[in-house]
């Protein structure tokens, strides 16, 4: 008999139900050992050697994996496959009072809960890589320091309750500083000019807008008060409107990259309304009944195996003419990002019902959609762009922007969501020729003010950290999840704003403790641990 040791025990059903009766499954639960809850933990006078200690919860489970052993042949390792994952691993070994060097102990790894994934795994098997975990020990004892010896601090100074963290801090000061733009923002005006124009004799209106006048380009603020946009409006008071010129051209949209865990967290957002926290464990139901692949990851990278099944899929679902002749290849733009294995993807791209629980399914159709369109063919649109020249006392030019879908490709089966509104591309332009004499309808004059930036969304405060290289796939949910725990934001209308109690807390750190609120220290610290 061979034990296997996974961390969760609705992953050791499904492994066990593939491994087969030669193999015993067996869960750690998480972490076996940890720093102690009552003490630093650390020894900072000697290398800043942790002092781990086996909590009373995992006592009885080591006991359970130790019966196991003694009567096992192999002892298989199959924490998760990033640093947390082959950390636990180690600490295991640890606790069982058994050497990373033993030749019985194999460390397995596997992207996706699959039969054939597993066998694999088993077939190729290697030792624990303590640069993983000495990575991870690393920022356990840096988090550890900090969180220890500044929350007493923000205890005394300010409220208690409260704590100070490598990141989670950092992400208070991003909220508290955008909150201050938001205040010190002052609005200015300016106005949108633009006419409503059609062909002779026909009611197919649309829109153009002011881009010249005598030869010189109108930028944002050259109109901004209602006497400059009425002297313009008394200008074109008898204009003619004609047609100046068109150019027309073919404009290619690329489908989105599989999911990472980061762009997962930012979708179900966006499109479902999911916080970090709910669609990470949704995601890691889905991935320990076997449905998706690891859910924390920073590559965009596809097996070769899920490509072939993905592109048969495309065929069958839609037809050839949505197949590229080649795969479709992404590069990661994570900050980082480490690559080390695949995107989230369906473990098996021909299921499409996985799930009775309908935000889980919902989940997975949403990593299935996104999953199919990466692979699919461009979006084609046709963009036609037409300068209208105005003649009265002045020389006034408009342009009327036009797009139109020639060829759906990926947006058959998906399309990204925005965090904020975009302004829509005018789609109704008639067939027009140049020097042809326009009807003029209406005009166009909006009085508009510059806005303030806006609150970060859980989407968008990801994405922040993210693009500052800050934190890990692995780390966002509960960061977000522990702001809000302890008071530091609220969510209102869906976005972060930050409380009293933050800009407090944020304020005391930046004065005093600035290197652990500062984002390139932070974001550099990351790339020392690895």
């Amino acid at each position: 008999m061979n034990l296997v040791i996974v961390e969760s025990p609705a992953k050791a059903k499904t492994i066990e139900k593939y491994l087969g009766k030669d193999f015993k499954v067996l869960a750690s639960f998480g972490h076996v050992r940890d720093l102690p809850q009552k003490k630093l933990g650390v020894d900072v006078k000697n290398d800043f050697t942790p002092e781990y200690e086996i909590p009373a919860k995992a006592k009885k489970i080591i006991s359970d994996i130790k019966k196991a052993e003694k009567n096992s042949e192999i002892l298989y390792l199959a924490t998760d496959l990033d640093r947390e994952g082959e950390a636990i691993s180690w600490h295991i070994l640890k606790a069982l009072n058994i050497k990373e060097n033993d030749p019985n102990v194999k460390r397995i790894v596997f992207n996706e809960i699959t039969k054939s994934a597993l066998e694999n795994a088993v077939k190729h098997p290697r030792g624990l890589d303590m640069n993983l975990v000495d990575a991870q020990q690393a920022r356990r004892v840096l988090d550890r320091l900090v969180g220890y010896k500044l929350s007493p601090l923000l205890w005394r100074k300010v409220k208690s309750g409260l704590s100070a963290g490598r990141v989670q801090s950092v992400a208070v000061r991003l909220v508290v500083d955008r909150e201050r733009e938001i205040e010190g923002f002052k609005p200015e005006e300016f106005w949108l000019l633009g006419v409503n124009l059609s062909k002779q004799k026909e009611e197919k209106i649309f829109k153009s807008f002011l881009t010249e006048i005598d030869g010189k380009p109108v930028k944002k603020f050259d109109i901004n008060s209602k006497e400059l946009a009425d002297k313009v409006e008394k200008g074109l008071a008898s204009a003619d409107y004609k047609v100046l010129n068109i150019s027309k051209k073919e404009s290619l949209r690329k489908p989105s990259a599989p999911f990472t865990t980061s762009t997962l967290q930012m979708e179900a957002s966006r499109k479902m309304g999911y916080s970090a926290k709910q669609t990470m464990m949704l995601a890691q139901k889905l991935y320990e009944a076997g449905n998706i692949s690891y859910m924390r990851t920073d590559s965009t990278n596809l097996s070769d195996e899920a490509v072939l099944a993905i592109r048969k899929t495309i065929k069958d679902e839609f037809g050839d003419k949505y197949l590229p002749l080649a795969a479709q290849k992404y590069q990661t733009k994570t900050k980082r990002a480490q690559e080390a294995h695949e995107a989230i993807r369906p473990s098996h791209i021909d299921r499409k019902e996985v799930s009775s629980d309908s935000r889980e399914q919902k989940l997975y159709d949403l990593i299935w959609k996104r999953t199919i369109a990466s692979q699919m063919k461009e979006a084609i649109f046709d963009v036609t762009t037409v300068s209208i020249e105005a003649t009265a006392k002045q020389k006034f030019v408009f342009v009327a922007k036009g797009e139109g879908l020639r060829f759906d490709g990926f947006i058959r089966a998906y399309v990204e969501s925005q965090d904020d509104e975009t302004d829509e591309i005018e789609n109704n332009i008639p067939n027009l020729k140049i020097g042809e004499v326009l009807l003029f309808h209406t005009l166009i004059k909006d009085q508009k003010f510059t806005e303030p930036p806006k609150r970060f969304t859980e989407a968008m405060l990801v994405k922040k950290l993210e693009s500052l290289g800050i934190g890990r796939p692995s780390t966002y949910a509960p960061t977000l999840g522990t702001i809000q725990d302890r008071g530091y934001v609220s969510l209102v209308e869906k976005r972060f704003q930050p409380t009293d109690i933050a800009k407090i807390v944020n304020d005391l750190l930046v004065k005093h403790f600035s290197n652990i609120v500062d984002f390139e220290f932070t974001a550099k610290m990351e790339d020392k641990f690895d």
